[in-house]
């Protein structure tokens, strides 16, 4: 019988076992013995790690001179199909979210040198941290953050770390939803764009307006369930934080030369006890600026012609690209706005910035970062999505093979998010716990521990580079501990 398939070349090398633990986008399906069950070849080479699927191969049926006919190019086509840019545009809006609105308000403790100094620095320092997280990714053949921490550490810290991006994700898209509200319903302190537009109306009840953006437009693209489904919005995403930033350093810059900005302070205030307090807060906040992790393995298994080398391009394209948007968003926000500069600055946006077309750019502004926020929202809830999964229903189908559990993850997530949004009072109270703790542990502790434990294996650590993860895991540690304690600390001076 003619057969559309070609052999497996006898010089290559192709290794034939059950695996119940690599199948992308799940948790390992268990198999009984006594059933037929699908294998799998893994095809290993110098560039990354691809599983092909074959199905129905009986257990113990396998001979040395049986022929296995398998073509792979229509799995490599369907898995394959993310390019260079599109992982990069995943991966930016990973990284810029919210955080961005809260760097002109940690200008205002540092001042704008050192402000500008520790932006470099965290992102060189993420930069490095993510180099070395794909590399013992792609060495522990791990298709999840929770499985190469389990290769290195252990179960119980796969456990661990999948609460940290529960709980640090959950919390971002908690400050999302929060920030869409102040913007469109406004706040206490501040008018809302649909009042402004429209006067009262039933926009003035926030938690309904939030609700109906969920369910209109948040929840259609949540629903996706491949990551490489959002690189067109992300894109869109990425372009509509460059008109933010482009806007805010023009207006800046104008009122700069016009000679309207008072002197920014250039270092940091120690005349307080609070200003002390505020910059020893400002640090974590700092650290969950560049934090994308999480979303490093679905990126680089859906990445076309995938290897730790284009990773690790992708990744320094993102982070020079971060660096140079939170640098031009932090100094012209602290410009424009100074000692009032507010904690989410979008909202500083609703007083006339004092030159010619002073409303349109408001709206603008706003406008235009609330639509990044709806497109940045399903690329975190993915990885908050398969990270549930993979804690709630180890052992089931894979994921994206489940449609009802997919939806009902979903939903119930956007629902738990939803009410998190009614409880939490602003943007900097959930910052300043998520970055001194799931943020610095998801970005620096677990990628040291994992470099320090499996630098010996395979490529090993260089000398610098356990050094550096040495130093890595000393910040992470000092700053999860200063980050806590005077959270805590200025949480009950405020109560008093």
């Amino acid at each position: 019988m003619e057969s559309g398939y070609a052999p497996v070349p006898k010089e290559s090398f192709v290794e034939l076992q059950l695996q119940d633990n690599q199948i992308y986008g799940s948790q390992n399906p268990t198999f009984s013995e006594n059933n037929t069950y699908p294998e799998f070849i893994h095809d290993e080479d110098g560039e990354g790690f691809v599983t092909h699927r074959i199905d129905y191969l009986e257990t113990g049926v396998l001979d040395d001179d049986i022929d296995i006919d398998y073509d792979t190019s229509h799995l490599t086509e369907k898995s394959s199909n993310s390019g260079v840019y599109g992982a990069v545009f995943n991966l930016t809006t990973t990284v810029i979210g919210a955080g961005i609105m809260a760097l002109p308000a940690t200008m205002k403790v540092l001042g704008l040198v050192v402000g500008v100094i520790l932006i470099f620095v965290m992102g060189i320092l993420s930069e490095i941290s993510v180099e070395l997280l794909v590399r013992f990714t792609v060495q522990c053949k791990a298709l999840s953050y929770g499985e190469v921490v389990e290769q290195a550490l252990g179960k119980p810290a796969k456990i661990l770390s999948e609460i940290c991006i529960i709980l640090n994700n959950a919390g971002v898209l908690v400050v999302y939803l929060i920030i869409m509200g102040d913007v469109m319903s406004g706040s206490q302190n501040h008018v809302g764009v649909f009042d402004q537009w429209l006067g009262e109306g039933f926009w003035d009840h926030r938690k309904l307006l939030i609700l109906i953006v969920l369910i209109l437009f948040l929840a259609p693209l949540c629903v996706l369930d491949r990551i490489d489904s959002l690189s067109l919005t992300s894109a869109a995403s990425v372009a509509l934080a460059v008109v933010f930033v482009v806007v805010a350093f023009g207006v800046a810059f104008i009122k700069l030369v016009r000679g309207e900005i008072e002197p920014p302070r250039l270092t940091p205030d120690f005349g307080s006890k609070k200003a002390i307090l505020d910059l020893l807060v400002v640090i974590p906040i700092m650290s969950n600026a560049f934090v994308c992790h999480f979303n490093l393995q679905p990126i680089y298994n859906e990445l076309e012609g995938r290897s730790p080398q284009k990773m690790n391009r992708i990744g320094r394209i993102t982070t020079v690209l971060c660096i140079l948007v939170y640098c031009s968003t932090a100094i012209s926000g602290y410009l424009l706005f100074g000692i009032e500069t507010e904690s989410d600055v979008l909202t500083n946006f609703d007083k006339p910035l004092g030159k010619e077309f002073s409303n349109a750019i408001n709206y603008i502004v706003r406008v235009g970062y609330i639509l990044h926020l709806v497109l940045v929202f399903p690329v975190i809830h993915f990885s908050l999505r398969q990270t549930v999964d993979a804690l709630a229903f180890e052992g089931s189908a894979p994921l994206h093979e489940s449609r009802k559990r997919c939806l009902g993850l979903t939903f119930t997530l956007l629902a738990l998010i939803f009410l998190g949004s009614t409880s939490i009072p602003s943007i900097w109270t959930a910052f300043k716990f998520t970055g001194a703790t799931t943020a610095v542990s998801l970005g620096y502790t677990f990628p040291a521990l994992i470099a320090l434990k499996l630098g010996g294996q395979g490529q090993g650590l260089t000398n610098r580079e356990r050094v550096f993860s040495w130093l890595m895991l000393c910040f992470a540690i000092m700053v999860s501990v200063v980050g806590v304690v005077t959270n805590i600390y200025s949480m009950q001076s405020d109560s008093d």
